[in-house]
């Protein structure tokens, strides 16, 4: 072993990226590793003290090669800096090199031609030979897990007709997973793999050899009483690092994250309860499918077999046995975790459990209770109750520790509002050409005790924890029946359907409610209370406030005076009508529509295409006039749109996307994809042209590699049924497209184009 990254992970409440005992003295010393230590990406920022530009900490650690995407000519310069002023010891700068140059020489990399002159260079037939392929199908024969076989179903005879049903069963990208031809493995298609096949198509293959007949129903409604087995195969779609990770108030339930294919399971047992189901599982972890598996007659865990799904036919009809086992156990309950052998508690399969063809062993029915709260979300039940008001913003001040806050897409970090009666303020107060809302005192119950907020457009007003990153346990409000108070005056009310207020428990966790139906009905230019029951901002960890009052609206001409906002307890009832704070169901859109065809195609349904930017990727302050957008002429009179980045501060590395919105949400599950074209005028310093789709609660597709060439128009599919409803709600899209470079590369001077935005039946 030549290279060690050191990992993202705290020991003993030290970041291990700044930690030089398990990295000078055990991994070097005490382990003599003579190799060289690698930072995981922009990991020498969570060290305390240090930034993604500057961590002389990291490096006398013993990390010897920092990786550092963005801010790699602030790190050298700095870490030159540290070396100069004696921070760093030239001893430390030797020993790294020497480590790195060492690997290398033993690598042969100073001896060996250049890569494109080695053996085998440019011949791509050598990445997937018949040995190599032959070994990966035997990977996938091994790995299969058979957890239930209640009806002796397996081995499958090839003289039976059988359904398959399922989004997996036909899909090269669920079988493959995250880091798959793009960092999350979406935005991918079975044409992508021309050396793969599915486990459709094995199936397809192996059934020929006797007299039966596999017929493919992905919806299952072919099922109908005619077909001697369903395989349904359903599972995960692909995500990598965070995108995969359950959130503190969600639970394990395949059934939550999957939706779509456990209602599958559902639908195949009310509408085909006599024919068996063999349930295919395609995912990359044990999941709680209790429900799943009492519908399944037999259960098969095929993880993730990659590209070799011919391996999964292979031991389902028996021509390879059943050999594999759980490497991890899998869990009883929706929130047993982790589940670890001899931990104490009793999975639902253990480790090393694993079924044969023969074996007789039946899986009972399987309890289905679910838990009631997300499996990380506190249990608040001892916090007791307080009668304690809350008191946030007062008298024109903010109180306690909170700071009055706006921010937009000027500067989404905040701007501080002035404490000076006769100021004003606004989110870019060193920039009078632009701005996003504009916040003046005025007099409410008393001589300069309210603010007035006028929006300009979408922008923010909020009363926040001084140190933004630190929350706040207010667990006892939530146990005593209390209500978010303020008084406001309404002095232009809101045009747009949504005003929203809420609460965060450091975004993007938060509680939020439309308040623009009750703006609207205030009379105007006269101060009225507003009373919000907190049980109604559902989703808020009331353990981590940090930001216990903000008012968003897309709105220009909002004009709001507000005062006086405060949690008062037991102001709500024990049973607080939500109802009129639920959104109406978003309209829904069935047949095909055109989003920019020579123009914005309904400028009722679409807004104007929108431009965020950031002066880097950790400040979100915008930089205006950074994108252009504008039409250009085809030929013809065919119009598309022009997209050119900027120059701006190169050290710092500005970021900025364009979007194409929706002026509300919309319900797309009636469609299947959006389509548009691209073409590159000048990748500049990046390498790739991303996209992806926007639907509210910070869901989305992911970033999406596009395909795209220089100078030449390409067409891309966004398509729906690649994505769960874990990663986006399709019945409330927010944002049809929105596309960037690289987020991890230069976005100054990037040229494209874009055109015949479509969203399709």
């Amino acid at each position: 072993m030549q290279t060690v990254m050191a990992s993202f992970n705290s020991w003993n409440g030290e970041k291990i990226h700044g930690d030089d005992y398990l990295l000078s003295d055990v991994l070097k010393g005490k382990m003599n590793f003579d190799g060289f230590i690698i930072s995981d990406w922009n990991g020498q920022g969570q060290v305390t003290g240090c930034s993604n530009d500057h961590c002389a900490q990291a490096v006398n650690a013993g990390i010897d090669m920092m990786m550092v995407p963005q801010d790699w000519k602030g790190f050298i310069t700095n870490t030159i800096a540290d070396v100069n002023n004696g921070l760093i010891s030239m001893d430390r700068i030797d020993d790294a090199v020497r480590r790195i140059l060492r690997v290398k020489y033993r690598a042969g990399l100073f001896d060996k031609p250049k890569p494109s002159l080695r053996l085998d260079a440019g011949d791509d037939s050598k990445l997937a030979t018949d040995e190599m392929r032959a070994l990966a199908r035997e990977a996938v024969q091994k790995s299969l897990v058979l957890l239930k076989d209640n009806a002796d179903l397996l081995p499958l005879s090839d003289d039976a007709a059988i359904l398959v049903v399922g989004a997996s069963a036909d899909s090269l990208q669920n079988q493959t997973g995250g880091w798959t031809l793009s960092w999350q493995g979406t935005g991918n298609s079975n044409a992508d793999f021309p050396n793969g096949d599915t486990i459709l198509a094995g199936l397809q293959e192996r059934i020929a050899q006797g007299t039966g007949s596999v017929t493919f129903s992905e919806d299952g409604s072919g099922a109908d009483g005619s077909y001697d087995v369903i395989i349904a195969v359903v599972g995960e779609t692909p995500y990598a690092e965070g995108n995969g990770d359950i959130g503190k108030f969600e639970t394990m339930a395949f059934a939550d994250q999957n939706p779509a294919a456990s209602q599958l399971l559902a639908d195949l047992d009310v509408n085909d309860p006599n024919t068996p189901v063999l349930t295919v599982y395609v995912g990359g972890r044990p999941l709680w499918m209790n429900p799943e598996l009492n519908l399944s007659d037999a259960f098969v865990s095929a993880w993730l077999p990659g590209s070799e799904g011919k391996g999964v036919a292979d031991v389902l009809f028996g021509d390879v046995s059943f050999t594999g086992k759980l490497s991890y156990s899998w869990p009883a309950e929706d929130c047993q975790v982790p589940v670890n052998t001899g931990d104490g508690q009793t999975p639902l399969f253990a480790l090393g459990y694993g079924l044969t063809a023969d074996d007789t062993a039946t899986v009972d029915l399987l309890d289905e209770t679910e838990s009631d709260r997300g499996c990380g979300a506190p249990d608040i039940t001892e916090a007791g109750t307080t009668n304690e008001p809350l008191d946030i913003f007062s008298s024109g001040t903010a109180q306690g520790d909170y700071v009055m806050r706006i921010g937009g897409p000027a500067n989404w970090n905040g701007t501080e509002v002035s404490v000076d009666p006769l100021a004003t303020t606004d989110t870019t107060p060193n920039d009078a050409t632009e701005t996003d809302i504009v916040v003046t005192t005025t007099d409410g119950a008393v001589q300069y005790s309210a603010k007035r907020a006028r929006w300009i457009g979408n922008g923010q007003i909020y009363l926040q924890n001084n140190d933004a990153e630190t929350g706040t346990d207010l667990a006892p409000y939530a146990n005593s029946e209390t209500s978010i108070q303020f008084r406001v005056k309404v002095n232009v009310a809101p045009q747009s359907d949504a005003v929203n207020l809420s609460a965060h428990c450091i975004y993007p966790c938060l509680g939020e409610v439309n308040i623009a139906p009750v703006l609207s009905a205030l009379t105007v230019g006269e101060w009225s209370n507003v009373s919000i029951p907190l049980q109604c901002f559902s989703g808020l960890d009331v353990t981590n406030i940090n930001t216990p009052f903000l008012i968003w609206a897309d709105d220009a001409g909002l004009d709001l005076e507000i005062e006086d906002v405060r949690w008062m307890p037991f102001t709500a009832g024990s049973d607080p009508d939500c109802s009129s704070f639920e959104p109406d169901p978003a309209p829904e859109l069935t047949t095909s529509t055109d989003v920019y065809i020579d123009g914005i195609a309904d400028t009722d349904m679409f807004n104007d295409p929108t431009v965020w930017t950031a002066k880097s990727a950790t400040d979100w302050s915008g930089i205006p006039g950074y994108v252009t957008v504008t039409e250009i002429d085809r030929g013809a009179g065919d119009l598309a749109l022009d997209i050119l980045y900027g120059n701006h501060d190169v050290a710092a590395g500005p970021k900025a996307t364009v979007s194409f919105p929706f002026k509300t949400e919309h319900n797309l599950t009636a469609l299947t994809k959006v389509q548009f074209d691209l073409k590159v005028i000048d990748y500049a310093g990046a390498t790739e042209i991303w996209g992806k789709m926007v639907s509210p609660g910070n869901l989305s597709t992911g970033d999406i590699v596009l395909n795209s060439a220089l100078d030449t128009w390409v067409t891309n599919e966004i398509v729906f049924a690649d994505y769960s409803a874990a990663e986006i709600d399709f019945s409330e899209v927010g944002t049809v497209l929105e596309v960037l470079p690289n987020w991890n590369e230069a976005h100054n001077d990037v040229h494209f184009q874009i055109d015949n935005i479509r969203i399709l039946e």
